[in-house]
């Protein structure tokens, strides 16, 4: 069986004419764009895990929430399955099409609705861009903190969907971190509210609940962000080791004095040299593995933290530490952090790149063991971290052309997330579960657990429509895996068994 891909999901799905289901939303919702011939239908086979694609039944793309109140309620009543889609920049495959199902694509709901200074906050429309949130702010000296590495392209809806993090999220916290309101709209079409304007709400924190839910508990319409003060002065360090192991050590005795950096980023030597040659940003190539440390505040603070870091690093046996010269310097180590993915993508054909967390305690530990792996498979391991809060993007690397390769890739990526999770650790940190992470789920969480997840999922969504065949495993399908002896014979909710 796949790792990404059950077949038993589409195939359990309620069948559904194509062409009737066509006339009935133009009828419905005559100035709905709808594609369904098989050219346009192709850009949407896949999100950012391109390895694996379906081609949609139809594609819509709204420009009012009534549009997509209208086509939940109709979908609902049609039993149609519901995938929605942002900016496609997805890397765990959450936003993969259904051959039987809508994929709903929000990118047109791109209006900034609001900056407000005073109360420090931002109404954007699910389909505005994570950077051009600051850009709008950075006029009144705000900005927002999350800043994942495809920020020039991501949506905040996605944001939400997925919780996702970034570099400067060690101090400044995740998307779920960054939010005071988020509407959304439910599966049977009817509009909710979760979160206040208020720092706080009444009741159970089903906004907590909603963010990192991937599109299955409802579809998000607009999204309240908190807004930050932009830290007076910012600093970088960028310290290289000859050993990861001891890299990964330094990460721990950093914050263990007490130093919560702005952020704290790791990568290998196989990461350092395609970032270096692909950005230029003056990494040292012999390096088997650099830290990037930014520390920001007031100028005072920050000289004094440059200072006790410097001393940490030099304690902890890196062979150089250097402070950014200037803010031209600082912005170019960053860049050749945030573009690790493409630079690595110019020295392999493919490559897989996988997201889990791990206690930051355990990062020489876990580095040895994505090596031997790395052996044992035959594959290329470039290691990129989120390492102030154990948030690791290993990047396999393979020839999708070679037979057996991919196959390969797989298998290893899901040997590293089991082996996160033996740790202490979790099988996703930002990127989400989607399809990619589906069976090691049954790896992380036991029989009473998955059960719980499903019971939230009918809560919202009881007849399974949106997102099916995502995040949640069944317990057939835990079995099946091999991670969990099934008790009790069959889940209580009969209707999700089919996903």
């Amino acid at each position: 069986m796949s790792i990404l891909y059950d077949e038993r999901v589409d195939g359990a799905l309620p069948t559904v004419d194509k062409a009737a289901l066509l006339a009935e939303l133009r009828q419905c919702l005559p100035d709905l764009d709808i594609l369904h011939t098989q050219e346009d239908l192709k850009p949407y086979e896949c999100d950012g895990l391109s390895a694996y694609r379906t081609t949609p039944m139809l594609v819509v793309l709204p420009e009012r929430i009534e549009q997509v109140q209208q086509l939940l309620q109709l979908c609902h009543a049609r039993r149609v399955p519901v995938v929605a889609r942002g900016a496609g920049t997805g890397l765990s495959g959450g936003a993969l099409p259904l051959e039987k199902g809508i994929l709903l694509v929000m990118a047109r709901f791109n209006q900034i609705l609001e900056i407000n200074r005073e109360g420090r906050f931002a109404r954007v429309q699910p389909g505005v861009r994570n950077l051009a949130i600051s850009q709008a702010a950075a006029p009144f000296d705000l900005y927002y903190a999350p800043d994942p590495s495809s920020q020039i392209a991501c949506s905040i809806g996605g944001n939400v969907a997925e919780n996702a993090g970034g570099v400067h999220c060690l101090k400044y916290g995740l998307t779920v971190h960054n939010l005071l309101k988020v509407d959304i709209l439910t599966v049977e079409g009817e509009f909710m509210t979760l979160g206040s304007d208020a720092l706080d709400a009444p009741g159970f924190d089903l906004l907590a609940l909603f963010t990192g839910s991937e599109g299955m508990l409802g579809i998000v319409t607009e999204v309240t962000v908190k807004l930050l003060p932009k830290p007076q002065v910012a600093k970088v360090l960028l310290a290289a080791f000859d050993s990861v192991e001891k890299a990964g050590r330094a990460v721990g005795d950093i914050i263990a004095a007490g130093i919560i950096p702005g952020g704290l980023e790791m990568m290998d030597n196989l990461a350092i040299r395609a970032a270096e040659d692909f950005i230029h940003a003056g990494y040292p190539v012999e390096a088997e593995a650099i830290l990037l440390c930014e520390l920001d505040g007031v100028e005072a603070d920050v000289a004094d933290d440059c200072e006790r870091v410097r001393e940490v690093l030099e304690k902890a046996g890196a062979t150089e530490v250097r402070l950014a010269r200037d803010e031209a310097e600082r912005v170019k180590f960053w860049a050749g952090r945030k573009n690790a993915f493409p630079a690595v993508g110019r020295i392999s054909p493919d490559y897989y790149c996988m997201d889990g967390t791990i206690p930051r305690r355990e990062l020489p530990g876990v580095l040895r063991g994505i090596a031997e792996l790395s052996a044992e498979y035959g594959l290329r391991v470039a290691n990129v971290f989120h390492a102030g809060d154990g948030n690791m993007h290993p990047l396999i690397l393979f020839d999708a052309n070679v037979p057996g390769e991919l196959e390969r890739a797989e298998a290893i990526g899901g040997k590293i997330l089991e082996l996160c999770v033996k740790v202490g650790g979790s099988i996703t940190g930002e990127h989400g579960v989607g399809r990619e992470k589906i069976n090691q789920m049954c790896a992380q969480f036991n029989s009473d657990e998955i059960t719980l997840f499903h019971a939230v999922k009918a809560a919202f969504d009881p007849s399974g429509l949106l997102n099916p065949g995502k995040n949640i495993p069944t317990l057939h399908r835990c079995a099946e895996f091999g991670a969990m002896h099934v008790h009790h014979g069959q889940l209580p909710f009969p209707e999700l068994e089919r996903f």
